[in-house]
């Protein structure tokens, strides 16, 4: 790895790989009993709520994050008019979206989730903080995101063990994400304005840059769009076949695939990502190298995961969860291969921002996403949540590998970086 990255990239990667096994470890601990207190029933509420704003997520975020990164990296000295413009187009957006939810519980009869919906649409308001990423990810700064993150991390962790003991409802857990968020944007306020680096009197919004940041992506606006429908799909059809409890069951998968195993993976890729960048730019050869070496170190950690929770994944429910969530057994063997395809696909995904092909996400999404409706509605009520992962995971392969190859020029870049 250290051959091909430097030693700066390393260390970026090392506190971004360092944050994700905390939060694995403390995850194994807290998470369970969690969704142990709240029973599957309220865990698959939330966790639908959770699916349904986030098929909005994309116009939170705007796809800006990647191009926001790229611009920094390829234009250092106009970061302070690149964050400014971003922080306004975004917060402009959260402001549309959050009058649109209340609308529209206005004019509907009252419904059990609107508190949960409001909660998690506001907590939104506080991610706005993430555009301060955009440059420490840029400069390779990931120790001060790491610092933020633990951080807040340690403080959730305990209150959310003060509501697994005092048996609080649905809602206090709720509000948690709202704080984590807000805990994450204080610290990397007070970092960087000690850093002289956050000038507020130069934050001025540009319509110009605005208007090109907005048309750079766009493509990621949609492939984003179609990424979170794509999440969301198998729990739209499992709350409409099997309800709450279904839900539930799967959110547990979820946790275990999602949350504790590719996020490392996302955060290795994230990490490396302006090294890509800059070696785009600069050295095709070296470019290459590193792709290759990526892709590598990915499909080790995919195998990893799959591998481990084979041989595991029943011991850990077992284990950790109560017996209710025992119906994960299954599942959890299926679901459990998906990182090896996503991993290649979040490659490809840097690769497409960096030659500014960003439409042929789009395309591959649009594959994946038709791909899911069709297995969900096949599989979903003969096989329930064992249908669900079976869906997922083909639907993972058809959009990362699939169309891969099914791209003339997609298929010749890659094979030429690998071999």
């Amino acid at each position: 790895m250290t051959s091909v990255f430097s030693k700066k990239d390393f260390v970026a990667t090392k506190w971004f790989t360092l944050e994700k096994i905390i939060q694995l470890v403390t995850g194994v601990y807290i998470v369970p009993k969690i969704f142990s207190a709240l029973g599957t029933v309220d865990i698959g509420k939330l966790k639908f709520v959770e699916s349904v704003l986030g098929m909005l997520t994309p116009i939170f975020f705007l796809g800006l994050s990647a191009i926001c990164i790229r611009e920094i990296v390829f234009n250092p000295k106009r970061y302070q008019l690149i964050l400014a413009t971003a922080f306004y187009l975004r917060l402009i957006s959260w402001i549309a979206v959050l009058i649109g939810i209340i609308f529209y519980f206005s004019l509907t009869e009252n419904s059990p989730l609107k508190g949960l919906y409001l909660i998690i649409a506001f907590s939104y308001l506080f991610k706005l903080t993430d555009v301060f990423e955009y440059y420490l990810l840029a400069k390779k700064w990931t120790k001060i995101i790491f610092i933020s993150k633990i951080t807040s991390l340690s403080v959730i962790v305990v209150l959310q063990y003060y509501g697994v003991k005092n048996q609080f409802d649905v809602y206090y857990f709720a509000k948690l994400i709202a704080l984590d968020f807000f805990i994450q944007g204080l610290i990397y306020s007070i970092i960087l304005k000690h850093k002289k680096l956050l000038i507020i009197k130069e934050w001025k919004f540009s319509w110009t840059l605005g208007k090109s940041l907005l048309k750079m992506s766009f493509p990621l606006i949609l492939s984003n769009s179609l990424i979170m429908f794509y999440i969301a799909i198998d729990e739209l059809f499992l709350k409409f076949y099997h309800g709450d409890h279904a839900n539930g069951i799967f959110a547990t998968v979820q946790f275990l695939v999602i949350g504790l195993s590719w996020n490392i993976g996302f955060a290795i890729i994230n990490a490396l990502y302006p090294s890509l960048a800059e070696s785009f730019q600069k050295n095709t050869i070296h470019y290459q190298n590193k792709i290759k070496v990526l892709f590598k170190i990915m499909l080790v950690i995919g195998l990893f995961i799959g591998v481990f929770y084979s041989l595991f994944g029943n011991f850990i429910l077992d284990s950790f969860f109560i017996e209710t969530y025992a119906e994960a057994k299954t599942p959890l063997l299926i679901f459990c291969w998906a990182p090896l395809f996503v991993f290649i696909g979040m490659i490809y995904e840097k690769h497409l921002v960096n030659t500014n092909d960003l439409q042929k996400n789009v395309y591959r999404f649009i594959l994946g996403c038709v791909s899911n409706v069709i297995l969900c509605y096949f599989l979903i009520p003969i096989w329930h949540v064992n249908g669900a992962a079976i869906a997922v995971l083909l639907s993972h392969f058809m959009t990362n590998i699939v169309y891969i190859f099914l791209d003339d020029k997609s298929r010749k870049e890659v094979l030429a970086i690998i071999y």
